[in-house]
């Protein structure tokens, strides 16, 4: 009897989401749902995040919480379907609004409104008889939160992998210095502290995903910020690694769904909804 943890990888967009439980009492989480959407036809579908509905009708589970690690920018969330579906509330850093107000004129969307829950650094949940500590730790975005709950954390996408590394920083608000005094921060948990990614891209030479590793393999192992890398030595290679990445492929419709909490953008008079694609031209011999 405890914490239980299921894992639920969306291949599509490189994402995990995790199904977290109380065993005790059945109460249950769900972190960083995902809402399958095809950019070709501008579909939407709820595959993903039923799987996870799924198994938690099957354990007998009550969703109480759904967690954003922070907003997303490379897929769509599928929190406020869950909301729909189960009456969670939604949980997401209190630093939220700053990433709101870069949106906000572009977008259209009110700083916290689409949020049940903005979380203070530090700030518990209850999870039945488990406790969840929001930890700001912020760096890929300004929003991110670590939750951290019993002997496992769940990092969003400030750590990957150890032999992958760990977030960019060159998104609105996002921060090379930040990042790494957040992962010194979350490398400040007990040694056998599981931790658990948002994302996995298979690295050169490992032909499996991976999403689970720990405070000390982090620590002995990360190729980007192991013990012995001081923070200048990081902040240059993130800045210079950064440079080279191209924006992801679902950014634009991502960030205005995610900003809102999942929910899609009220309909147009003719009653469908449409997602905005701000345009700029680009002549280098102008």
């Amino acid at each position: 009897m405890g914490l239980r943890i299921d894992a639920f990888f969306d291949e599509p967009t490189n994402t995990v989401s995790y199904l977290v439980s109380d065993t005790e009492s059945g109460t249950a989480a769900i972190i960083d749902p995902v809402l399958a959407f095809d950019l070709r036809n501008g579909h939407a579908d709820v595959s993903s995040a039923r799987k996870i509905l799924d198994a938690a009708r099957d354990a007998g589970l009550t969703i109480a919480w759904v967690l954003e690690t922070h907003i997303h920018a490379d897929h769509l969330t599928a929190a406020h379907y869950i909301r729909e579906k189960t009456g969670a509330k939604v949980a997401i850093g209190s630093r939220v609004g700053e990433v709101q107000a870069v949106f906000r004129d572009t977008f259209g969307v009110a700083s916290g409104t689409a949020f049940d829950r903005l979380l203070n650094d530090g700030d518990i949940l209850e999870l039945g008889t488990q406790r969840i500590r929001a930890l700001h730790t912020p760096g890929h975005t300004p929003a991110c939160v670590t939750y951290a709950i019993g002997d496992a954390a769940f990092v969003g996408d400030t750590l990957f992998m150890p032999d992958f590394g760990t977030a960019r920083t060159d998104f609105p608000g996002g921060n090379a210095s930040d990042l790494y005094r957040s992962i010194r921060r979350i490398l400040s948990l007990p040694p056998k502290t599981r931790l658990f990614m948002c994302h996995d891209y298979k690295s050169a030479g490992r032909d499996h995903y991976a999403w689970e590793t720990s405070v000390a393999e982090q620590r002995a192992c990360n190729v980007h910020i192991r013990a012995g890398i001081g923070e200048d030595e990081f902040v240059a290679m993130r800045i210079a690694r950064d440079a080279t990445l191209a924006p992801p492929v679902l950014l634009l419709p991502s960030i205005q769904v995610n900003i809102r909490a999942g929910r899609f953008p009220e309909p147009d008079a003719n009653g469908t909804r449409y997602l905005k694609i701000p345009l700029t031209l680009h002549d280098e011999q102008a």
